[in-house]
């Protein structure tokens, strides 16, 4: 059982995404329960970077709800159509957003939140079972490089996911 993440201290992104990727799958490679995986992914993430807000909301009937999460409160259901998480799944496609503020329709469940990156998770069958939503408290805070790591971490967790389904 790990009781520690080993990261650099560089505010080089993909040297991190890079370090952890790994890490977080030899964490989450022999658990076979997924809110156990999504908190511990959600954990590293916060540690790692120190990220505002790191969580995961799952796809339940007809709404996103939320999942193990790292960060202040959180809003605890948001509809398919609304907010940058609601765009994402609908979309299928990572969004960035470098200003919340200038996003139609953003759902404010933090003031302090500037900007923030969602990246779906997709379940065997190709349809998005969860989002994995981070924020920060500075504006443009994220790039294409965070989309890339963030991106493999959600593909790591996928990949556990469709072997104990």
């Amino acid at each position: 059982m790990a009781e520690s993440v080993a990261f650099s201290k560089t505010n080089d992104r993909r040297v991190i995404y890079a370090e952890i990727a790994p890490q977080i799958e030899s964490l989450i490679g022999a658990e076979t329960d997924l809110i156990a995986n999504l908190a511990n992914a959600a954990a590293v993430l916060k540690e790692a970077f120190g990220f505002f807000w790191v969580g995961f909301y799952l796809k339940k009937g007809e709404q996103l709800v939320l999942g193990p999460f790292q960060g202040t409160l959180a809003c605890t259901r948001i509809d398919f159509d609304k907010g940058v998480c609601g765009h994402a799944y609908t979309t299928r496609e990572t969004v960035i957003v470098p200003d919340v503020e200038e996003f139609p329709g953003h759902i404010a469940c933090s003031s302090a939140s500037k900007s923030e990156i969602v990246v779906p998770l997709f379940g065997r069958n190709g349809e998005v079972f969860a989002v994995l939503d981070v924020d920060s408290d500075v504006l443009n805070d994220f790039s294409e490089v965070d989309a890339e790591g963030l991106r493999k971490i959600c593909e790591i967790i996928e990949n556990r996911a469709a072997n104990v389904a």
